[in-house]
């Protein structure tokens, strides 16, 4: 059957309720995510096969099967579409990529005297959490300036505990020293709710309030409690004037701008907190050429808000399809009143302008970047022979001291630059882990990964266009015998080996069946292979270094059966370490207090095996 006959099919019985509905094409890969206020209504739309752009007839004609869930509301077949879309990413859909998690500045309350610091990730330390933040810079900005004006500590609940004297911090009246109670809790409290009020924008009031103080302060001949109070003033008044531009009668929005060239969009977002500028994000979301304004603006905002709390206004630079619908869902999810509006006269449209301006500029940046981008991948289609640039590079490396905490590691490239999300790592196990061969590294890391893709291949999983091997004519050899051992023909692999002494643009390139070659030391294809490497290069090591301070970490009798925290206690204060009772004969672990003959049979044999 055709699309619209598959389409045609389903539609005597769907009800005439709101709902989700998901399309697949011929090998059960997801087309699109859709809501509907009524499923029948909709679906028949779709089974006409006429009157829909090129887009929408070409996604009906790969349409082979569809799925559908009837929710009570259009608000839930809303917030559900946005679930699904983020977590199956169809074809079909504009797709938010970057979705990384904002920064947050967050007051603890769960201490007699409250912690202020930076925050990021969910919302499960009891306090005060105000943002988001555009970036860690502008949260470490604002936090530099609240320790200024409201003196409020930001170490740690071990470092408070373990304070005899002062701190550097106090010394340099960034902090009021409640740790060795150079402040009575009560006035402790009093910076904190002055702290409070100005992140939830009362800063006028505030700065009043302390006038008034540091005036008395002067009348009763105390300067240097006026001086204290002069400088907090001054540090509020530095926030409020740095943050940026900061409009009258914005205190909460989320300002979006959308700018739209090439078949490419950028989405910008402005974050207005507390009256002030808290700093922008640009977003280039996935989609289709043809794809309209209001509807990339909905479907990011449904996106977007699906894992963060919205502002009480959203101002958009187009009109956004289903508005009022986003924003009926956005209210049921934030338990408060929010407004997604396209502003149309006096300031807010000037900051929509501007927000929009931003995303243009953003935009013809990353255009550049991706030209520059294409035009090196040409290149390096030609260096290696290939029948089109790659959409997909795959650079293998590994990291080891000694053969100890062995670890392979992965990294992704292609049109977009270095595509993280796909990044890997390959812990070495067994004999793989227990050698300084690493030719059989690099093989044992390949054959784990192009076994997997072999399983996978039918499901859609990535096949590289190229794998670069950080290495010389050993690991090629290597990595090839496991290509022959899977049976994988059809996947361009290469070895970049670094250059005598480790010179870079020295590097020689080995191609399975030619001579080694160098490219020139000017070639920009040469400086893009170089970055790869050293990417491949950092991502091992990193994983590497963690893995060494792990193991560093770890204590060996956490590792035996049945030892729990007294045994293990008991053992320590016998021997002194853990590399003594590991060294113990079983005569003497048998002397130690609390530890029964079968347990110390059981320590001693773990320790020999």
């Amino acid at each position: 059957m055709t699309g619209p006959e598959v389409i045609a099919s389903y539609v005597k019985r769907l009800p005439a309720k709101p709902g989700v509905y998901r399309m697949y094409g011929k090998d059960g890969d997801i087309l699109y995510v859709g809501k509907a206020k009524s499923l029948k209504n909709r679906v028949s739309n779709y089974a006409k096969g006429v009157g829909h752009n090129n887009r929408i007839a070409l996604m009906i004609s790969l349409t082979r099967s569809m799925e559908f869930v009837v929710t009570e509301t259009e608000t839930e077949a809303l917030l559900l579409e946005a679930n699904l879309i983020k977590r199956l990413k169809p074809r079909f859909n504009v797709i938010l990529r970057d979705d990384k998690s904002f920064p947050y500045i967050l007051i603890r309350t769960d201490h007699p005297a409250p912690q202020i610091r930076k925050h990021r990730g969910a919302h499960k330390a009891k306090g005060m959490y105000f943002g988001p933040f555009a970036s860690a810079g502008a949260v470490n900005a604002t936090l530099n300036t609240l320790q200024k004006a409201f003196l409020l500590r930001t170490c740690t609940d071990s470092v408070y505990e373990g304070r005899t004297r002062p701190c550097m911090l106090y010394q340099i009246k960034r902090c009021a020293g409640p740790c060795v109670d150079q402040i009575k809790p009560d006035a402790y409290s009093e910076l904190v709710g002055e702290a409070e009020a100005f992140l939830r924008g009362r800063s006028n009031a505030l700065r009043e309030g302390l006038s008034s103080q540091m005036a008395q302060a002067s009348e009763n001949l105390d300067f240097e409690a006026a001086a204290k109070l002069r400088d907090r003033i001054r540090a509020i008044a530095s926030v409020t004037t740095e943050q940026g531009i900061n409009p009258e009668g914005v205190e909460e929005a989320d300002i979006v701008g959308l700018a739209q060239e090439a078949g490419k969009s950028c989405v910008q977002v402005f974050f207005y907190r507390a009256g002030q500028n808290w700093g922008n994000q640009s977003f280039f979301p996935k989609h289709e050429a043809e794809s309209e304004p209001s509807e990339i603006l909905a479907a990011f905002l449904a996106q977007f808000y699906d894992a963060r709390p919205a502002p009480a206004l959203i101002m958009t630079s187009h009109k956004v399809e289903d508005a009022e619908l986003i924003g009926e869902a956005l209210t049921l999810r934030a338990a408060r009143k929010v407004t997604v509006m396209m502003p149309q006269r006096g300031e807010k449209k000037k900051l929509v302008e501007r927000t929009r301006t931003n995303a243009r500029e953003a935009l013809g940046r990353r255009l550049s970047e991706s030209a520059t981008q294409v035009k090196l991948l040409k290149g390096v289609a030609k260096v290696f022979k290939l029948d089109e640039p790659p959409t997909r590079i795959e650079v293998y490396d590994n990291s080891h001291i000694q053969g100890t905490n062995a670890l392979g590691a992965m990294i992704v490239a292609g049109p977009e630059g270095f595509t993280k999300t796909h990044y890997r790592r390959f812990n070495m196990k067994g004999d793989d882990a227990a050698t300084n061969d690493d030719f059989a590294m690099m093989a044992a890391m390949l054959r784990r990964r192009f076994s997997r893709m072999l399983k996978e291949r039918d499901e859609g999983a990535p096949v590289p266009d190229l794998v670069l091997i950080d290495g010389g004519k050993g690991q090629l050899s290597a990595v090839m015998g496991v290509m022959e051992e899977l049976g994988i023909t059809d996947v361009p692999i290469a070895a970049i080996a670094k250059g005598p002494e480790r010179d870079a643009g020295r590097e020689a390139f080995y191609v399975p069946g030619e001579a080694p070659f160098k490219l020139p030391m000017n070639d920009p294809v040469l400086y893009y292979l170089q970055r790869l490497r050293d990417e491949a290069h950092r991502f091992a090591i990193g994983g590497h270094r963690a893995k060494r301070q792990k193991a560093i970490r770890e204590n060996p009798l956490d590792t035996i059966p049945g030892i729990g925290p007294s045994r293990k206690k008991a053992l320590l204060a016998h021997f002194g370490s853990a590399k003594a009772v590991e060294r113990a004969a079983l005569a003497d672990l048998e002397g130690v207090e609390g530890v029964s003959a079968a347990m110390a049979k059981r320590i001693h044999e773990w320790f020999q095996q």
